[in-house]
């Protein structure tokens, strides 16, 4: 169940890149609306990963490396090397063009929470958001009622939680057949006279082990077939790939940087 009203009951829910999530209401938020922005996009500029859902998963690896990530295997793509480091949203708010903007990042400034006394999901929004402004030029409410901005907002949110609970389908059937392993990204320096140097570790995370994939009964491998998720996996290892084109663009950033710093 979803619902768009206050309630003073206790909210939990995952809730990277907001603020000050409130539950959306025409009491608290009745005179606010969205400014536009031509470069939205700042609030994703210091993180370095972004939750994917499963079905993002091929156009994601055109761009990023999809892995996953924590005790709960949560896909994220990887859009840096560091913590504080996204390489490919500008400190202004910009995506470089050819970049996939996830649906996690799409639907903000609003957000579902739950709400775990009336086990439902209320609708909410950061209230930290730059550009929600009172009197905004594209209004939350109107005539004290959900704007069609809010609704397709709405709509966004509910479509985006079911692509979730999907995705933790997903994730609970690699976790059934062990298809996940350890990994490492790991980059090989040169040194000034162009041998290579010490190897060094930049990412420890999960990812589908193909010997185990290989290893299955062709019947469940028929089985993954016909439910898409082969598929996903299959996008999944591909994007692996995009490691050297991750490590290749932190050093492009890096070398801009002191080149600039040279020339100051």
């Amino acid at each position: 169940m979803t619902d768009t009203t206050a309630n003073a009951a206790p909210l939990s829910g995952n809730v990277l890149f907001y603020g000050k999530p409130e539950p959306l209401s025409v009491e608290a938020h009745g005179k606010l609306g969205v400014e536009g922005v031509d470069q939205p996009y700042a609030f994703v500029a210091k993180t370095n990963i972004v939750p994917l859902t499963v079905t993002e998963f091929a156009p994601a690896a055109l761009s990023y490396p999809v892995i996953f990530v924590g005790e709960a295997r949560q896909p994220v793509a990887v859009m840096g090397l560091r913590q504080d480091e996204n390489l490919f949203v500008s400190e202004a708010g910009s995506f470089r063009p050819e970049a996939y903007i996830p649906a996690y990042v799409r639907r903000y400034p609003f957000v579902f929470a739950n709400d775990d006394v009336q086990k439902r999901l209320i609708l909410c929004i950061d209230r930290d958001a730059p550009f929600i402004k009172e009197g905004g030029a594209t209004p939350l409410f109107n005539e004290g009622q959900p704007s069609q901005y809010t609704q397709q907002a709405m709509e966004f949110c509910n479509n985006f939680e079911q692509e979730r609970q999907r995705t933790e389908a997903f994730v609970k059937l690699l976790t059934d057949l062990d298809l996940l392993e350890t990994r490492e990204a790991v980059f090989t320096p040169r040194n000034p006279d162009g041998s290579p140097a010490a190897p060094q570790k930049i990412a420890e995370y999960f990812a589908v082990s193909e010997d185990k994939l290989k290893a299955l009964p062709a019947e469940k491998l028929v089985e993954l077939r016909d439910n898409g998720a082969l598929g996903q996996i299959y996008a999944h290892l591909v994007s692996l790939l995009g490691w050297d084109r991750l490590i290749a663009m932190a050093f492009q950033k890096a070398a801009e940087a002191q080149g600039v710093a040279g020339n100051a």
